[in-house]
C-alpha cells in the first residue's frame, strides 16, 4: 500500500479497500466452522457457549486494543511538549504496532458479537414460539415459529432490509465524523487567523484547546442519537407492522452483512494508518529515492489515513453494537411482537 502511494491517493485507497475485503475471508470461515461444530454438539446452547468462550479472551483483547490509542496519545503529547523528534519516531513505531494489535482485538469483538447475536436470535425465535404456545388460539402455530424460512416473503423482505442496515448505520456514523471534522477545521483556521493577528499586533496568544475539545464532545453525543434510534427501532418497527417473520429477516440480514463490514472497515483503516507511518518513517525507497514527509507519496498516504480513521475508529467497531443491540431489543420485545405484530400483514393470521 505504501508503494502504491507513489502513484497518488486513488491506488492507495483501492489497495486498502481490497485488503479490507480480503481480510474477511479467513475470519468468516473460522466463524462458520465454529457455528457448525458448536451447533452439532449442543445446538443453540453450543453456539452460546462458543460466544462465551470468545468473550473469555476479553481481558487480553481489551489490553491489545488499548495499546494503540495509548501509544498514539503518547506521540501527540510528545509533539505538543516539544520533546526531541526521536521521541515521536519511537511512539510512531509503537502506534504502528498498536494498529495491528487493535485490528486483532476488534476481530475478537466482531467474532464474539456475531456468535452472541446468533444466540440472541435463537432466543428471540424461542420467545415468539413460547408466546404462541401459551395462547390456545395460536398454540398450533408454535412449532412453525421455530422454523425461519427465508423463502417466506416477509422474512426475505426483512432479510434485505437487515442487510442494508449496517450500510445505513455506517453512513450515518461516517457522516457524523466528517461533519465534526469540518467544524474542527473551521475552528482551527479561526485560531490560526487569530494567532497571526496577535503576532502582527505584538500581542500574546494561547491556543484554545477547550474549543476543539467541545466540538468533538458535542458531536460524539448529539450525532449518535440518530444511529442509536435506527438500531433500536428497526427490528421493532419491522415486527410491529409486518410480523415476527420480518424481524427474523432483519436480524439475520443484520448479522450476516454487519460482520463483513466490521472486519473490512477495521482492517482497511488500520492498513491505511500503517502505510502512512511507513512513509513518514522514511522507509519507502523507490529507485534509490526516499519518499518521506512532504512528498506526493506522503500526501497520498495521509489521504488514505484520513479515509481510514472513521472506518477503523467509528463505523467498524460500532457495527458490533448494531448487531447485538438489535438482537437484544428484539428479544426483550419478543412477546409483544408475537402478540401484536403484523399490523399491516394481518397480525397472527400471517401464520
Amino acid at each position: 500500500m505504501a508503494i502504491a502511494c507513489q502513484h497518488g491517493a486513488a491506488p492507495n485507497i483501492i489497495n486498502g479497500l481490497a485488503l479490507g475485503y480480503l481480510s474477511t475471508v479467513v475470519p468468516l470461515f473460522c466463524l462458520a466452522i465454529t457455528v457448525l461444530v458448536s451447533f452439532y454438539y449442543a445446538a443453540m446452547y453450543g453456539v452460546a457457549l462458543a460466544a462465551i468462550g470468545m468473550l473469555g479472551c476479553l481481558p487480553i483483547a481489551l489490553s491489545i486494543d488499548g495499546y494503540g490509542p495509548i501509544s498514539d496519545n503518547a506521540g501527540g503529547i510528545a509533539e505538543m511538549s516539544n520533546l526531541h523528534p526521536s521521541t515521536r519516531e519511537n511512539t510512531d513505531d509503537l502506534d504502528a504496532a498498536g494498529n495491528t494489535t487493535a485490528a486483532i482485538g476488534k476481530g475478537f469483538a466482531i467474532g464474539s458479537a456475531c456468535l452472541v447475536a446468533l444466540a440472541l436470535f435463537g432466543a428471540f425465535v424461542t420467545r415468539v414460539a413460547t408466546t404462541f404456545a401459551e395462547d390456545p388460539a395460536t398454540a398450533g402455530h408454535a412449532n412453525n415459529a421455530y422454523n425461519v424460512n427465508i423463502l417466506e416473503p416477509f422474512t426475505f423482505a426483512g432479510l434485505l432490509i437487515g442487510a442494508m442496515l449496517p450500510y445505513w448505520f455506517s453512513a450515518m456514523t461516517m457522516k457524523a465524523v466528517g461533519d465534526a471534522a469540518q467544524e474542527m477545521l473551521s475552528e482551527i483556521k479561526r485560531q490560526f487567523d487569530e494567532r497571526q493577528t496577535c503576532i502582527n499586533e505584538h500581542k500574546s496568544w494561547r491556543p484554545d484547546h477547550e474549543g476543539c475539545i467541545s466540538i468533538s464532545t458535542n458531536a460524539s453525543l448529539k450525532k449518535m442519537v440518530a444511529p442509536g434510534i435506527l438500531v433500536i427501532l428497526s427490528p421493532l418497527v419491522a415486527g410491529y407492522f409486518f410480523g415476527f417473520q420480518a424481524t427474523n429477516g432483519v436480524l439475520a440480514g443484520c448479522i450476516v452483512s454487519g460482520i463483513q463490514i466490521a472486519f473490512s472497515a477495521s482492517n482497511s483503516g488500520g492498513a491505511w494508518d500503517n502505510a502512512k507511518k511507513y512513509v513518514e518513517a522514511n522507509k519507502l525507497m523507490i529507485d534509490g529515492v526516499v519518499h518521506g514527509k512532504g512528498t506526493e507519496a506522503h500526501k497520498a498516504a495521509v489521504t488514505g489515513d484520513t479515509v481510514g480513521d472513521p472506518l477503523k475508529d467509528t463505523s467498524g467497531p460500532s457495527i458490533n453494537i448494531l448487531i447485538k443491540l438489535s438482537a437484544i431489543c428484539s428479544l426483550v420485545f419478543g412477546s409483544f411482537i408475537a402478540q401484536y405484530g403484523g399490523l399491516i400483514a394481518g397480525g397472527k393470521s400471517t401464520l
